[in-house]
């Protein structure tokens, strides 16, 4: 998962550095399963309360707590609403209910040790699908903060572009995503990349 070279509120530019790396059917697949609950995994184990005071149980299943996760996924959210405003606000709802969802399971025994399980195995089948599918090596160490930053967005307007939304800036995107891939291979067949690929 790469955050694209152009302007961080580009929403065509970062389409485009993340395509480039995510176009293979499988992986695609991967990533639209494993990034939610990467996401999910992440607001369960930085669940810490700061604010006991906020605290609101709605049910079993459901609660807010002023956590530091809190603080990750306000931030996420203004960043797409930078990028695309209607596709941010689509998104926001899942956003509330996998952070409702991760303050209620964190109050659960063993929340801690099935939330880091889940973001491991997450982050394994990612891998996999980049190195099997895309036959690539994912340099996740190399742009991290594009990895939970980004992602789960692209994901989400991966699922819009199926539906039909945008088809402007979908064929726009893709046309960019050829023209990158095109890129590598030129790079690739001259040697200039040593044999490695570097991507997210």
């Amino acid at each position: 998962m790469e955050v694209g070279s152009g302007k961080l509120t580009s929403v065509k530019d970062q389409l485009v550095g993340y395509g480039a790396y995510h176009s293979h059917p499988v992986n695609i697949v991967i990533h639209r399963i494993f990034v939610p609950l990467i996401v999910w995994s992440f607001g369960v184990l930085f669940s810490q309360n700061v604010a006991p005071q906020l605290s609101y149980k709605f049910n079993d299943w459901l609660q807010f707590d002023a956590t530091l996760f809190f603080i990750y996924a306000a931030g996420c959210l203004l960043y797409y609403f930078t990028m695309e405003p209607f596709a941010a606000l689509l998104i926001t709802p899942q956003w509330v209910l996998i952070y409702l969802t991760a303050c209620a399971f964190a109050h659960r025994p063993h929340a801690m040790a099935i939330g880091a399980a889940v973001n491991i195995v997450s982050w394994i089948f990612q891998i996999i699908g980049h190195r099997a599918a895309e036959g690539r090596s994912p340099a996740l160490l190399d742009n991290l903060l594009g990895a939970i930053v980004l992602a789960p967005f692209f994901v989400h307007l991966e699922n819009l572009f199926d539906l039909g939304y945008r088809k402007d800036l979908y064929k726009s995107a893709m046309a960019g995503v050829q023209e990158k891939k095109a890129e590598f291979a030129v790079r690739k067949a001259h040697g200039k990349t040593n044999g490695k690929t570097k991507e997210l």
